[in-house]
Parts: C-alpha cells; structure tokens; sequence
C-alpha cells in the first residue's frame, strides 16, 4: 500500500531542486525585503501549467506560454511588487528579458525559464533592479521557505509544503510553494504556485493530472470574487527518483499538494476573519451545482452576513435563486455544519444561537441540498470584513 507523509523542504524537498531569492527594490520601502526568487532544477524537466483564464494576461504568462510550448523547462523566475500587467510591448520585453538573464546565470536556454510576476499592475517593472537581482540569487537545497516569502504581496506568512510517497517500487517526493490573498475567485486566483517533484511522468499525463488537480482545488476557491492577469500554477517533473508512479498515485500526491496550497490561500486572505466551506449537493447537474456554490460563495450580502457571526439562510436562498441553477425552494434544506437552519424551504426548528455560535467560528460548513438530482459542488470561501476594504484602498 503506498504511504505519504508530510516532510520539510517546499519547493526544494524533491531530489535535484534548488531555489533561492533576493531582495532587488522592486518593492518599494524604507526595508529592503526579498522580492525575487528563483527555482532552478539540476536536470531538464518536464513541465506543465495552468494559467489566468482572464482575456488580459500579464507578459509573464504570455512568455512563459510560449516557453512551455517549446519543451523541457529547467528554472523558474519569480517577482513580487510588480505584476508587469497592461504594459504592452515593452512588458513582453521585460519578461523575455527576465528569462535570458536566468538563462544566462543558469547556463540555459532561454526558452528553458517560465517567468511568473506578481504585484501591482500597470506599473513597468524596474528592470535595471530585476536583472542585477536576477545575478545575486544564490541558489540551495533549503531555499523553499526564502522563494515563497519573496513572493508574497498581501500574504501574511509564507505557504509551501511537501510529501515524500512511499510505493512498492520506491520513494518519490512531491512539493510546492505558493501565494496569494486577495483578487482570488474560481479560475485560479492572483496566485502563483510552483509544484516539483523527482517523479517520473511522462508530459501528457502531467499536463492531465495538473489540469484535474487544479480543478478540484485551485478552481474552487474564492475570497472576492475578483480574478487577476497574472494567475499561474507550474509543475515541474524531473524523474531524479527514478521511479514512475501509477497515474492514481501521483495525482493523489498532487491534490494533496493544491488543495493545502489552495486552503492556505483561503485562510490568509486580506482581512478574512472566517474559513467557509459551501458545498450544493444532490443538484440536477455538475454545472448547477457549481453555480449555485460560487453564487453563495461570492455573496456579498452572505459575506458580510458571516463576518458578523449571523446565519442568515435567506441571503443564501436568494443566491441559489439568482444563480441560474435549477432550484425548487419549497425542496430545499440548508444547514450550518449539521445543524438545519433551514428546512424545506422555511426556517427549521433549530435554535438560533446554536446556529450563531457555530457562524461565529472561524471555520465552518455551509451546505445546500436541492433535492433535483445527483451533482455536487465544493468551493471554500471567507467572509468579508472592514479590513478588507482597508487593504485595497489603493494608494
């Protein structure tokens, strides 16, 4: 039987994988903090990736397309500070720019570097400041929890984790890093992730698992509704184990990896007070489902409804109502962790400060069961706080 285990190193935990970072000046203060990283690996990888489904994507995600079409990638490069977002030609350049100079550090090819930026948009990027950052990064075995802390904008803490699989041909290990905390909704978010792994997997079968996998975590996610230029997920496989996992194997190993990637995400999001998990279950269709989840899920009304501790169900029912899925109010149960708040259509019998003490947590289930069919839909969310509106006053 195989076994996972959680194990330390992030990015770096799978054999042949370095990273490391820099603070350049791209982020503007009286500190100078890391805002450049860099994850290289010692042998040519196989490389897969999901990006913004947004129609204005940022340079990086142009670049780093186009890279990925070309074959095997060696090394990633990372900014914060700077999304090098609505910059037209001259932000195609920059990112290019960004490529060869790892490529020249690393002794790559150019074509052989995905480039990912994060920050604000429609601002050029300061490259004098990137690309002698680009020359400092110092690369090493422990340099995951560096990279992830160099690309957090909003982010509270650094997000990164990994797994070493045991299976009866041998060990392989899997691990990611990752940020993001706000202008995340379903469709990725204003995330990056980079996921590595000394698996061997051959690339179509990578780009399938990724695509899956981002899917059932990354995709049903959502703090305000809002979806960036810049969302980017990479996995890199370079087979330094040796050993070739059955497809089963490897995307359970995987989805461990996003979906506590894609939590971290949703717990630190800019002033989340609250971890929702909404699931719609027992809908006429997958579609319908999702529908109804992402409309209670990005529910302004319901949002605030949570920040203040209050189970209000008929916030709820109106989003199922508004959604476009196929509902029949007079059918439909509500409930809040176990307990029904609303039953048929009406309110239940439950006490409402049961009911309170349990939208007063700080992680709680919300569940709508349609009674119309078999389809089920989970999308975590947060609340909506004062802090929120604070954080993205601009400047």
């Amino acid at each position: 039987m195989n076994k996972m285990r959680k194990i330390h190193g992030g990015v770096c935990a799978a054999e042949g994988f370095v990273a490391g970072a820099t603070g350049c000046g791209i982020k503007t203060g009286k500190v100078m903090r890391d805002d450049l990283a860099v994850i290289f690996s010692e042998a040519a990888a196989t490389a897969a990736a999901t990006f913004t489904t947004n129609k204005v994507k940022a340079a990086p995600v142009r670049i780093s397309a186009e890279h990925l079409r070309a074959g095997r990638i060696r090394a990633v490069v990372l900014n914060s500070g700077n999304a090098n977002a609505c910059t037209g030609a001259t932000g195609l350049a920059d990112a290019r720019a960004m490529a060869s100079a790892t490529a020249k550090s690393l002794a790559l090819k150019s074509s052989q570097v995905l480039v990912c930026s994060t920050g604000r948009i429609g601002v050029p990027m300061p490259m004098p400041l990137v690309l002698k950052g680009i020359s400092a990064v110092k690369l090493a075995g422990a340099g995951s929890t560096k990279a992830a802390k160099a690309i957090m904008t909003s982010d509270t803490f650094a997000k990164e984790i990994a797994l070493e699989v045991t299976t009866h041909d041998g060990n392989f290990r899997i691990g990611g890093l990752a940020k993001g905390a706000g202008m995340i909704d379903p469709n990725m978010a204003t995330m990056l992730c980079v996921v590595t792994t000394d698996a061997i997997v051959p690339a179509d079968a990578l780009r399938k698992t990724l695509r899956e996998s981002v899917e059932d975590s990354f995709n049903r996610i959502t703090i305000d509704g809002d979806m960036s230029t810049n969302d980017t997920v990479i996995l890199l496989a370079n087979g330094a184990s040796g050993i070739s996992p059955s497809p089963g194997t490897f995307r359970s190993a995987l989805d461990f990896i996003t979906r506590a990637l894609a939590r971290m995400i949703v717990e630190d999001g800019e002033g989340v007070s609250r971890f929702v998990e909404v699931e719609v279950r027992r809908a006429a269709s997958r579609a319908d489902a999702r529908k109804a989840a992402e409309a209670i899920a990005n529910s302004t009304l319901v949002k605030c409804a949570w920040a203040g501790g209050d189970p209000n169900w008929g916030r709820i029912l109106d989003a199922v109502g508004y959604s476009g899925a196929r509902v029949k109010e007079a059918v439909t149960d509500i409930f809040y962790d176990a307990l029904p708040v609303a039953v048929n259509g009406v309110v239940s019998r439950t006490p409402v400060k049961k009911l309170r003490q349990i939208a007063a947590k700080k992680a709680f289930r919300v569940t709508v069961d349609l009674k119309l069919g078999k389809a089920s839909h989970v999308v975590w969310t947060t609340d909506l706080t004062e802090e929120y509106v604070r954080l993205n006053l601009g400047e």
